[in-house]
């Protein structure tokens, strides 16, 4: 019995640390966000009681565009799972198979997560900039003739600077994609590739129905990631738009406007408890549907 106490004892206080981080870091904050939800707060001072007030200018259309926000999140959710990651499964299976120049092809494709977020901002702004690289291309190729006006990439109200910011997310995570997938490609045991191909099976079906069976949890890490990660951005929709813009506005956007720029921490910490919430609901809804196909 003193045996087990000690190792009890033992294993919390090695516990001990982790716990206090997972607390401090994450269960307060998230506790402090719901309780400043139902005040009027500025972030310092006193506080005024408002209950579910706060709450109901987000879903008031009228007052917050919150839902707005939380379309465009759902859309990039969407380009991110559609086109993100069948590209980021393509590339993986490409360079799983051993090609030439494997690990020099790994590299440049990871390449972009590396750099700061700061600096793909400024790049892409250079890119999508009415004199920049995509207008001088359309030119070149024809498609703007002598005359017409360059088109307004980020400019609001032109349908296409939520776009314009998806882009670049594509370009600097598909890399993070490709790289969790191509673990997983890697992990398939070779016995099952060369036994699929003395039936005769291609390098096609080899993928389709060995390897992206085998690595399916995976790729549902990988949906899970995409999907609560669009939710949650913000950095470069904050470098390529601003914290007011409409047109590309997500809800990282609206709690960071009512936070930083007009003080209002009640309303701030309301959008952040509602968007902890669907980053729960969507991450708890993956895994009920990748365990029903399983």
């Amino acid at each position: 019995m003193k045996r087990k106490k000690y190792d009890g004892l033992t294993i919390f206080l090695f516990l001990l640390p982790a716990l206090i981080l997972f607390v401090g870091i994450l269960v307060a904050p998230m506790a402090s966000s719901v309780i400043n939800s139902f005040y009027k707060y500025k972030g310092f001072g006193s506080k005024e009681w408002l209950g579910w007030a706060n709450y109901k200018r987000l879903f008031d259309k009228t007052q917050i565009p919150f839902w707005d926000s939380v379309k465009h999140a759902f859309i990039l959710a969407g380009l991110s799972v559609f086109i993100q990651l069948p590209l980021a499964l393509g590339l993986a299976l490409l360079l799983g198979r051993g090609i030439k120049g494997e690990r020099f092809f790994l590299s440049v494709n990871f390449m972009p997560v590396l750099i700061s977020t700061v600096v793909i901002g400024q790049l892409w702004l250079k890119v999508w900039d009415p004199q920049g690289l995509v207008n001088s291309l359309l030119r070149v190729i024809g498609y703007l003739k002598e005359g017409d006006p360059n088109i307004q990439w980020l400019g609001e109200g032109e349908g296409k600077l939520l776009y314009s910011c998806f882009v670049p997310m594509l370009w600097q995570y598909v890399g993070y994609h490709m790289l969790l997938m191509y673990a997983g490609v890697k992990s398939v045991p070779t016995e099952l590739r060369e036994a699929a191909k003395i039936d005769g099976a291609t390098d096609w079906q080899v993928d389709r129905y060995v390897v992206i069976p085998s690595m399916k949890q995976i790729v549902k890490v990988s949906v899970i990631f995409a999907v609560t990660g669009s939710l949650k951005s913000y950095d470069l929709i904050r470098i390529i738009a601003t914290l007011q813009t409409k047109e590309a506005s997500v809800p990282s956007t609206i709690l960071m406007d009512y936070m930083s720029l007009r003080g209002e921490y009640g309303v701030a910490s309301a959008v952040a408890v509602l968007l902890i919430l669907l980053c729960f609901f969507f991450a708890i809804l993956i895994s009920v549907i990748f365990k029903e196909r399983d």
